[in-house]
């Protein structure tokens, strides 16, 4: 069986093991796939795993010993489904591995925000401590959450699992959701609009969508409190990012928190690179590395599961 991993880095850029998936097959392990080069190194494939790098119509058109596609992702938007359905070709994601690791990290954004842990660590770094008249003191205003809103766009795993450690925090949560949700305790669920006008931090945590796509746009951002937080560590297109670009450098919101963008890595005149209070980090939330073991554990379970006959994880 032969297996082609295209983009393995990030997976396990070296403290992970590869060796129970090459116990499944000839595995021919890739770092990065530039595009051009995916339908080559996947000639003689009969099994891709790829987590970005992308595999279109016309690749899996090109591959006729191609069996099964792994995505090693919850989303799987960079396959071909459809296509790859047409050719009866299963293609599997990992739905449950970073639910804990992303919630985690979306509270650090906001705290990050809310008390510029890393920034007043670099002031005093630079000296700006030993020099001070006073005891101590803030370069920045810091906020207490207890008593705040809390906004969560998108009620699946992720997004409950944040909403948790919010409201460990003494924050009030409301949430809004495509599909109507059972009530649950300590949360109220609103329409979309409700939620941006309510929330002191509005926290993304839905899929990427034709409906959900610039979901935040000018005319939502209007909504929002002056003082509120955005935080996004889903999908970066659930921006338009250069209406919050502008929303941050106009002070029409306090701050943005962010760990993905539309185009990643990102364009060197993204307005979100040099916009106004706006903390950027390298779509990172996911990959903690007891989540990526999981992550590759999952794949090789879905590998095994599809040469045993009994797919798992099929998303088409």
């Amino acid at each position: 069986m032969k297996i082609v991993v295209l983009d393995g880095h990030t997976l396990n850029p070296g403290d992970l093991s590869w060796d129970a998936l090459k116990a499944l097959g000839d595995v021919a392990l890739h770092d990065r796939t530039p595009p051009a080069e995916v339908a080559a190194r996947c000639a003689d494939g009969e099994i891709i795993v790829t987590n970005k790098a992308l595999v279109p119509r016309e690749v899996i058109a090109a591959l006729p010993k191609l069996r099964l596609i792994s995505v090693t992702a919850t989303g799987f938007n960079i396959v071909d489904a459809v296509a790859a359905k047409e050719r009866g070709i299963p293609v599997s994601n990992v739905p449950l591995y970073g639910t804990r690791a992303v919630a985690q990290f979306t509270i650090a954004l906001l705290l990050e925000l809310c008390h510029h842990v890393g920034a007043h660590a670099d002031s005093v770094r630079a000296g700006d401590w030993v020099k001070s008249a006073d005891w101590c003191y803030s370069r920045f205003p810091l906020l207490e959450l207890d008593g705040l809103t809390f906004g969560v766009v998108g009620w699946g795993r992720i997004g409950q699992a944040t909403a948790d450690i919010a409201r460990a925090m003494g924050m009030k949560v409301i949430a809004a959701s495509r599909t109507p949700k059972t009530p649950k305790d300590g949360v109220e669920f609103v329409d979309m609009d409700t939620l941006f006008r309510r929330a002191d931090v509005v926290s993304l945590h839905c899929p990427l969508t034709p409906d959900t796509k610039n979901l935040v746009n000018a005319e939502r951002l209007a909504l929002m409190k002056p003082t509120a937080f955005l935080l996004n560590s889903s999908r970066g297109p659930l921006l338009d990012e250069a209406a919050v670009a502008a929303a941050l450098n106009r002070g029409r919101i306090a701050a943005a928190a962010l760990d993905v963008l539309s185009t990643e890595p990102p364009k060197a005149d993204n307005p979100l690179l040099s916009a106004k209070n706006c903390l950027i980090t390298p779509h990172q939330a996911w990959a903690a590395k007891a989540a990526r073991a999981r992550l590759l554990d999952t794949t090789v379970a879905n590998v095994k599961a599809f040469l045993s006959g009994t797919p798992q994880n099929v998303v088409n």
